[in-house]
């Protein structure tokens, strides 16, 4: 069955489940954590989820923006709902936003479509949603949020957005994004957690609030044990429009230095920090990229390290977007992957670093060539290394709001699972 036509039967069967639920929790029901299944799109490489933010109950398909500053969608087309209504300018909520601007008696804040660079501006507004709680491991009971706040994008904006998708989910770090909402209305935790699968049948998971997260096929928890280390906050926003003053919601970690094979990658050390002033360098965590992007000289350096490394593995003729490809037939296989050499992200010290195999540094273009599965972002980018959806893939990562800190367990094929293990199946399939 084609991707497209599946994933339209998925929607339709995740309305008619959903409309066909005996009820919605009680208010009285506080669950412990929440789940949202994540898709992978064959042709733009995003990942993405459905929600249901309306009334009468409407499933939305959302590009999932793990740095998004909120949930947005488009109200231009189509968007009734008994449950919407404005956020007041002056209101509480409206102040918690940051906005700084009004339209007529309506809080404003700015959508941003983070896969072309596009922003515009928006009403801030309420609408009720829907979504699944979980024990862990399996589905639960179905919860309702009366009032989520979200806001309205323009049917412009949805242009590069995976095809069908009405908005994008942002988990950024920000007093609306989902998690932090979320976790308000519930009162668990303020700690999320994404798992997301490279596989175009198996779903990947977001987890809302602390573990365990229980992945099939040997009930492990692989929300222990984790590495950690700080979330660093860019003082500058990285969204396509911002206010003076307004720090990013993206999620930013201290990388020190690159090793390959244990050996240090010799870069430009400046890069690795953020601007304070500006907010160009430092390295960030992304869901839309679909592969990391490094600037230019952090690139080359990687890249001409990797193929000292790889050995006597032949070169083959480049693959748009990749610059470093190989032949398949010199390269082995391992539980994590092609055999290729290791490549370490060294975080606050020595013995702190996230270990990138086989798995998430490849891409397998077609039977008989590989690439190298990094991008040259150019001399100047705002970010120096952006890490993508590639090298996330099959890793779970949790964001520890209150701490400041990111969980990371680097490659799950090692613990025998994977991102697409959750067990979707109890209640409610979609």
């Amino acid at each position: 069955m084609a991707a497209s036509t599946s994933h339209r039967l998925l929607l339709l069967l995740f309305s008619l489940l959903f409309l066909s639920s005996a009820a919605i929790a009680a208010a009285s029901f506080r669950p412990r954590a929440l789940v949202l299944r994540i898709i992978k799109d064959e042709y733009s490489l995003q990942h993405y989820t459905y929600l249901a933010p309306r009334t009468p109950f409407i499933a939305v398909k959302v590009t999932l923006d793990l740095g998004g500053q909120f949930l947005w969608v488009d109200c231009d087309k189509d968007y009734n709902s008994s449950s919407f209504r404005r956020v007041t300018c002056g209101s509480a909520l409206c102040k918690l936003s940051g906005s700084r601007a009004c339209g007529g008696n309506t809080c404003v804040l700015s959508p941003d479509n983070t896969v072309t660079g596009t922003g515009t501006s928006g009403d801030f507004a309420q609408d009720a949603l829907t979504i699944q709680s979980t024990d862990g491991a399996n589905h639960t009971e179905l919860v309702s949020v009366r009032r989520f706040p979200f806001t309205c994008g323009s049917t412009f904006l949805l242009k590069g957005l995976a095809d069908g998708a009405l908005g994008m989910a942002g988990l950024g770090r920000t007093a609306i994004s989902m998690p932090s909402q979320l976790s308000a209305a519930f009162s668990f935790p303020r700690k999320f957690a994404v798992c997301l699968s490279p596989s175009l049948h198996d779903s990947g998971v977001v987890f809302f609030g602390d573990g365990p997260y229980i992945l099939l096929p040997k009930n492990i928890d692989v929300s222990k044990p984790l590495l950690h280390t700080p979330l660093i906050r860019n003082p500058v926003s990285t969204a396509s429009g911002y206010f003076e003053g307004e720090p990013s919601s993206d999620y930013f970690i201290g990388v020190k230095s690159i090793k390959i094979n244990g050996q240090k990658v010799p870069l430009n050390q400046t890069l690795l920090s953020i601007n304070k002033k500006t907010g160009y360098g430092g390295t960030k965590i992304s869901t839309v990229k679909p592969y990391t992007v490094m600037q230019t000289s952090i690139y080359n350096a990687v890249t001409q390290a990797f193929i000292k490394h790889l050995g006597g593995v032949s070169r083959v003729k480049a693959v748009a977007p990749f610059k470093a490809c190989f032949s398949s037939k010199g390269i082995g296989s391992t539980r994590a992957g092609p055999a290729v050499p290791a490549i370490d992200l060294v975080l606050q010290s020595e013995s702190v670093y996230w270990r990138i195999f086989g798995a998430n540094s490849m891409v397998r273009v077609n039977e008989n060539v590989m690439c190298l599965g990094f991008v040259d972002g150019g001399e100047n980018p705002r970010t120096s290394i952006v890490i993508g959806a590639h090298q996330i893939e099959d890793n779970l990562l949790q964001f520890d709001l209150a701490a400041s800190k990111l969980g990371f367990s680097s490659s799950l094929l090692l613990k025998e699972t994977n991102c697409g293990s959750f067990n979707f199946t109890p209640k409610h399939p979609y």
